[in-house]
């Protein structure tokens, strides 16, 4: 059964908790910050520890990394359309931080691979 993908960041950040592979996550504790732009805009972070994810919007005073994009690029890259590799690589993706994290997250998140 195909499920139809969510159509704005809002909606796949609600689902993304449940995507989360719990054995790539065991033993980490991370933020992540996800800095959007444009139309499907805004600010959400991504808290692991201990095998969970916890999403909420806003801002963290202190996060592990921040990836920086547009929100129409993020829902790309949430839904498998294109790797965020390929977004970094044009110069749509902008990451500070724990590059290392940064490269981690497509394994936390395995059914998101294009």
């Amino acid at each position: 059964m195909n499920q139809t993908p969510p159509k704005t960041v809002r909606d796949f950040f609600s689902t993304l908790a449940d995507k989360l592979d719990p054995e790539a996550a065991e033993g980490l504790d991370a933020v992540y910050q996800f800095d959007l732009n444009g139309v499907d805009g805004g600010q959400y972070l991504l808290q692991i520890r201990d095998g969970a994810c916890h999403i909420s919007e806003g801002t963290h005073p202190d996060p592990h990394v921040t990836l920086a994009m547009s929100g129409e690029d993020c829902l790309r890259v949430l839904n498998g359309q294109v790797s965020g590799t390929a977004v970094a690589m044009s110069g749509r993706l902008r990451i500070s931080g724990d590059m290392g994290l940064a490269l981690q997250l497509a394994s936390l998140f395995p059914s998101l691979r294009p």
